[in-house]
């Protein structure tokens, strides 16, 4: 049909618009150099520099309220964990790094991979690994992936929901409150990844034949720049290794 765009849908998603390899570029940048490097040096500019990267992309997204969240945690960490090395006692100062630290390392690469998984569509995931010639044993259960942990997301919330109606909340008076959530999640998990593996097959992703895609997949600006920021960070932390500032 003459004047029909299949991209109409994509045009109007919100925030910085990045080809997923891109994405899985900064994903690994940020889960890389946040949890293997330490806070001495030239890691002291990086490693903030990294941990607001998803801030910034969640924030484009108008997702105010989850970008607040994240920063307020994140500060308040971080500066926990300055105040730990430089003033507390030997012990206070292990508990405090100990627990400050898994926030500081962990939270910049869960938050990356949660806008990654909401920001991308399949249908984009598995555009580009095609276009980079994976094999359909790696696309097919990443794909598989992309739509899993949203589902369950949405499942545990309906869960949720169908407690409150019966009166069931956490906190209350029932030893087996957790029992309530969890064993039906559980059964939810089991019966939806197979669900998501059959319909993944059913829309011939096991197929011999070369699939088709809509999608509009290819580098713009934006991916110039982010992978710039990305080779540019590793530099930093290969040339602090090498020379010690």
């Amino acid at each position: 049909m003459e004047g029909v765009s299949f991209s109409a849908t994509t045009d109007k998603r919100k925030g910085i618009r990045l080809d997923p390899r891109t994405k899985l570029i900064l994903l690994l940048t940020v889960t890389t150099l946040m949890f293997s490097t330490s806070n001495e040096g030239i890691m002291n500019f990086v490693k903030p520099v990294l941990s607001l990267i998803p801030f910034v992309l969640i924030l484009s997204e108008r997702r105010f309220k989850t970008a607040g969240k994240y920063l307020l945690l994140y500060l308040a960490c971080f500066a926990l964990e300055r105040i730990a090395l430089t003033t507390l006692s030997d012990l206070l100062s292990f508990v405090v790094l100990a627990m400050t630290s898994i926030m500081t390392r962990f939270a910049p690469g869960i938050m990356t991979g949660a806008w990654l998984l909401s920001s991308t569509s399949v249908s984009e995931f598995i555009g580009s690994m095609e276009r980079m010639h994976l094999t359909e044993k790696i696309v097919i259960p990443l794909s598989v992936i992309f739509r899993f942990f949203p589902t369950i997301s949405e499942e545990y919330q309906a869960i949720s929901d169908a407690m409150k109606m019966r009166g069931i909340r956490f906190g209350g008076k029932n030893p087996l409150m957790v029992e309530y959530c969890l064993v039906p999640l559980m059964v939810s998990v089991v019966k939806i990844g197979d669900e998501l593996s059959a319909a993944a097959l059913t829309r011939g992703l096991g197929a011999p034949v070369k699939r088709t895609n809509v999608c509009q997949i290819g580098f713009h600006v934006q991916d110039m720049i982010a992978i710039l920021l990305c080779a540019l960070c590793f530099a930093l932390f290969l040339l602090g290794q090498y020379f010690s500032f």
